[in-house]
């Protein structure tokens, strides 16, 4: 008796949260609040490229959260001024100058060349994680650089660096994965170009066609390189947004 009086107990304390649930629910919002509910932000933080087809998707007067750093292209921007939708940026948790991780990897071509491309990045002050190959032994190339370029499109790494024997391969691969900017460099010049200009976030080395030295100057430039001003930012987010034409 007493348990099915407590059941009943519990089933009216329910009834009655219910009741006074939907009592809340039917009070109108304050006029303040009312025009908060109004304003739909839409959050594309996650992106680095920001396009038409994003700011289509907030509407007229909305707001729109984006990371530090993001990539507006022209015709985005267009609209966003056209649609009167307000901006806001969420700031970022990337890590920064020597904080940065960078992923590593090479097929057996590059093999050596990494083991001395690790101790440099050490000497050098970075973090490093290794996506193999961990011998001589023969490997396929796109196997491991696709590893690295996964690696920084995840945020896993913040740049990845691969080498193979030409090192054109592995530039190949990596540019396969959507958000990769993998350059192929082998000099100084072409290193600090691909940073600054095209906002490379993947280098790729050919190890049978440079010396240890080159190699050295080559990662040098390119780490201690920042990316470009906005007018190089621009076309890079023409580059990506060609990208994503073609993403199914």
């Amino acid at each position: 008796m007493s348990n099915s009086l407590d059941r009943n107990t519990i089933r009216e304390l329910v009834r009655e949260a219910i009741e006074k649930q939907h009592q809340t629910d039917a009070i109108p919002p304050s006029p303040e609040k009312a025009e908060q509910l109004q304003v739909q932000t839409v959050d594309e933080s996650l992106k680095e490229v920001i396009t038409e087809t994003e700011i289509r998707a907030v509407p007229s007067g909305g707001r729109l959260l984006l990371r530090e750093g993001a990539i507006i292209t022209p015709s985005a921007q267009d609209l966003i001024r056209e649609n009167q939708i307000t901006v806001h940026y969420r700031k970022s948790s990337q890590r920064i100058g020597k904080q940065r991780i960078v992923a590593v990897g090479s097929d057996h071509g590059g093999f050596e060349m990494k083991e001395q491309l690790k101790a440099l990045l050490v000497n050098l002050g970075y973090q490093h994680r290794d996506f193999g190959t961990l011998s001589a032994e023969a490997v396929d190339y796109p196997d491991f650089a696709h590893a690295v370029a996964r690696a920084v499109a995840e945020n896993v790494c913040d740049l990845g660096i691969i080498l193979d024997g030409a090192g054109i391969g592995s530039c190949m691969t990596a540019n396969k994965v959507p958000g990769i900017r993998a350059a192929m460099c082998y000099d100084e010049a072409t290193a600090k170009n691909s940073r600054e200009h095209n906002y490379a976030n993947v280098l790729t080395l050919g190890a049978k066609m440079i010396s240890k030295e080159k190699m050295n100057e080559i990662v040098k430039a390119w780490l201690a390189t920042d990316e470009g001003e906005t007018r190089h930012g621009k076309r890079v987010a023409k580059i990506m947004a060609i990208e994503k034409q073609y993403l199914r």
